[in-house]
């Protein structure tokens, strides 16, 4: 990912900050034929990604211990108007957050370690409100043999903020005013970010 200085972000607490909130990932992978996409929900555990795919999927057949996936997660992101800035000639942009995650999948064989993480992200999610655990054990277990479990430890991520860092101080504020009116709520998150940025 291209990242001009002024945008990285390399502090792993603010990065796996963002994963957990926009934890809605692209999981990125190579075949013979070429590149293969999936979308997938992912949840995090200390320095390792954990996610599933359905078994009917053929993506998970091209994992290889000697070969790396992507992960990326879109942050939140937003037009930014020329009409916003103090200071003039301006362009307009796009003001955003993305995160590349890289590592080596490892499929998880254990039926019950599947059932498990199933299970945790659903908590994750229900909060309570719903269990997988109250369903039919039988029932659970089909599901859980119908799709593929996997981690992926993080061996390297990269982070890009690019929150107006190349603007004036004026024009930040500026920015921040504007997208703190937005009715859209990727906006607001950015005009957070950036002012969280300001210190």
């Amino acid at each position: 990912m291209y990242t001009p200085r002024k945008f990285l972000e390399e502090d792993r607490a603010t990065l796996y900050e963002v994963i957990g909130r926009y934890d809605f990932g692209l999981l990125v992978g190579e075949t013979d034929e070429g590149p293969v996409a999936t979308h997938l929900p992912f949840q995090r555990e200390g320095d390792v990604l954990f996610a599933h795919m359905a078994r009917a999927n053929p993506h998970w057949e091209c994992f290889a211990p000697d070969k790396e996936v992507l992960v990326i997660f879109q942050g939140p992101h937003c037009y930014v108007s020329p009409r916003w800035y103090e200071s003039a000639p301006a362009v307009p942009t796009w003001n955003y957050v993305a995160i590349h995650v890289y590592g080596i999948p490892e499929i998880i064989d254990d039926i019950d370690a599947v059932k498990k993480g199933q299970a945790a992200l659903v908590d994750h999610y229900e909060h309570g409100a719903w269990r997988l655990e109250d369903q039919p054990d039988d029932y659970i277990t089909g599901m859980s043999r119908a799709i593929v479990s996997f981690r992926i430890p993080i061996a390297r991520i990269e982070g890009k903020f690019k929150l107006s860092q190349n603007r004036t101080a004026e024009d930040r504020r500026s920015v921040i005013a504007e997208l703190e009116q937005c009715d859209d709520l990727l906006a607001r998150d950015v005009a957070a970010l950036m002012i969280k940025r300001e210190g």
